[in-house]
């Protein structure tokens, strides 16, 4: 059994990484590269979040490349339409995140 050093509870039962998730305020918007390449960017993470698995499985469900690095997530093309849905059943808080 191991414990989480955080709350002290079990690492099965912590809950740390939801409640990070749920006190932060994400922004995503939408930048322009060479080429008039579109790239959505999602930044405002705190440092309890993941950012290489969060970045994975938005990749997986959006269908599309992208990278972590820098403390934001960025991914190809224009995905506003449909991140703030992925993101919240991720468990990030609908109300907490602005799409620009």
């Amino acid at each position: 059994m191991s414990v989480c050093p955080d709350c002290g509870m079990e690492k099965e039962l912590c809950v740390c990484d939801s409640m990070a998730k749920a006190e932060q305020t994400i922004t995503v918007k939408i930048d322009t590269r060479s080429y008039n390449k579109e790239m959505t960017v999602v930044e405002g993470f705190d440092n309890e979040v993941n950012l290489d698995t969060l970045s994975s499985k938005l990749k997986s469900k959006l269908a599309c490349g992208g990278t972590s690095k820098d403390g934001h997530i960025e991914l190809q093309g224009n995905h506003t339409h449909r991140i703030k849905d992925v993101l919240v059943k991720e468990g990030f808080e609908r109300s907490a995140i602005n799409v620009k």
